[in-house]
């Protein structure tokens, strides 16, 4: 915990993540990082995130890539949002993973009540 280790690609990422095992093509599956099975006391942080460039939106648009996915008129309501990134750490137990810190809000009341108490 702690330490940098994502974006491996430089030391061969396919190694360090997948255990040799050949990455995914498939659009959102080809960007994990970490594909290998989890052990009883592994640690990691699972960050979700969604990012609006507006460079690579004009780009993929242009190029007709991922139609089947991504609603365009959607993504242009969001063009100037940047983006966003949720970032929570587990450790693998004997059963299961288990959340280090607390719970992040959730849902739209749980922002509120937090924004709330804030203000």
């Amino acid at each position: 915990m702690g330490l940098d280790v994502h974006d491996m690609e430089d030391l061969g990422e396919v190694w360090v993540g997948y255990e040799g095992q050949p990455k995914s093509t498939q659009f959102g599956l080809k960007s994990l990082r970490l594909a290998k099975p989890l052990q009883p006391g592994h640690v990691f942080t699972i960050e979700p995130g969604i990012y609006f460039i507006p460079e690579l939106i004009d780009l993929w648009r242009s190029q007709q890539k991922f139609n089947e996915f991504i609603n365009w008129d959607k993504v242009d309501s969001y063009r100037n949002f940047g983006g966003i990134r949720n970032e929570e750490d587990f450790v693998m137990t004997e059963n299961g993973a288990r959340l280090l810190g607390k719970n992040k809000p959730m849902t739209i009341g749980q922002i509120e009540a937090i924004r709330s108490e804030a203000g």
